[in-house]
């Protein structure tokens, strides 16, 4: 993410000297129109207190203002291509993880022209052990047609950011406000956090992002272009550092006087049981396993050295013919086996 420029917490102007014409829905309206009240779930029935996107904006940015992490992809020379390549890896990795692999990614692949002139299994292989590889092919695959479509500069138009292969609303989203400036809801599993729990007053968002979410996440945006992505990016830090899954700091959260969940009790979740991410023992496992096998020979690899890295046969034959059938792995004549080519 980059860190757009601080927008002005000014207050409206003057009503008596504004235009006799309708005005624009304030963020409160949205809000209430979003989330069909005009309070929270902590004050419903009570009438004690509304939570409004403007009230919070101003004490969230001046936070991230003071605490945001200093990361590669919110540099300036970072460009959009290395924000692009950092939603790609930070989905479903921490960022502890990913800082290593990212920059040795943007020294070997600078632009995504770069990154289009090599084999797919190139970008395999330099994904390492960040989990779920099939986001290197994605990135490969968009890199190529950045290259193809747009002279090698990734687009800033959201339309033509979602019509790239492996990019999907969030990724769009996130690149055209974060690298861009632009005026988008940016929806990631920390953001729905945040504002289940300040707006909504649950402890945690549903498994799945609902229609509903999205339409409280375009209500909250700030009407600018530059506070909007500001927000976009504070939103999401809140909820990274504070606002977390496990062990939430409520004492260091600037809006935990508004926060709904907080006000009334912090209740305990009583949704659906929220997914868990077991490894050990699953076809993930197994399909590392076997992937790291192959990123590090230096040519095509025996059948007889995969069959070595797990000891269930039928598991084994089904993870790798899993590889295979998600392109990260090519079947070659006598039982080799290897990274894709193209």
């Amino acid at each position: 993410m980059t860190a757009p420029t601080k927008p002005s917490h000014d207050g409206p102007c003057d009503p008596a000297a504004a235009p006799a014409v309708p005005a624009p829905p304030t963020a409160t309206d949205q809000v209430t129109a979003a989330t069909g009240t005009g309070r929270t779930s902590a004050a419903a029935g009570t009438g004690e207190r509304a939570v409004s996107g403007v009230s919070l904006h101003a004490p969230v940015i001046d936070w991230f203002d003071e605490h945001a992490r200093d990361l590669p992809w919110r540099r300036p020379e970072a460009g959009a291509w290395g924000v692009m390549v950092s939603e790609f890896m930070l989905q479903q990795t921490p960022v502890n993880r990913v800082l290593p692999v990212y920059e040795q990614w943007l020294a070997r692949w600078p632009r995504p022209a770069d990154l289009a002139a090599e084999a797919p299994g190139e970008a395999v292989r330099a994904w390492g052990r960040l989990g779920y590889p099939r986001r290197a092919l994605r990135l490969h695959g968009a890199a190529a047609a950045i290259t193809e479509r747009h002279g090698g500069d990734v687009p800033a138009d959201h339309a033509q950011l979602l019509a790239l292969p492996g990019i999907g609303e969030y990724t769009a989203a996130a690149v055209a406000s974060f690298a861009y400036g632009q005026r988008h809801p940016v929806l990631d599993t920390n953001v729905r956090r945040v504002f289940a729990r300040a707006v909504t007053g649950v402890q945690y968002p549903p498994n799945a992002t609902t229609a509903a979410e999205r339409k409280l996440a375009r209500a909250l945006l700030p009407e600018d272009e530059a506070g909007a992505a500001r927000w976009a990016a504070a939103s999401m830090e809140l909820g990274a550092l504070v606002c977390t899954a496990k062990n939430e700091s409520c004492h260091r959260c600037p809006i935990a006087g508004q926060c709904a969940w907080r006000l009334a009790g912090k209740p305990a979740h009583d949704g659906p049981p929220r997914r868990g991410q077991t490894y050990a023992g699953t076809d993930r496992q197994v399909r590392g396993r076997l992937l790291a096998v192959l990123r590090e020979a230096h040519g095509p690899v025996p059948q007889a050295a995969l069959d070595q890295v797990w000891h269930e046969p039928v598991q084994r034959a089904r993870a790798l013919d899993g590889l295979v059938a998600d392109g990260l792995v090519e079947p070659l004549a006598d039982g080799l086996y290897r990274l894709p080519l193209g």
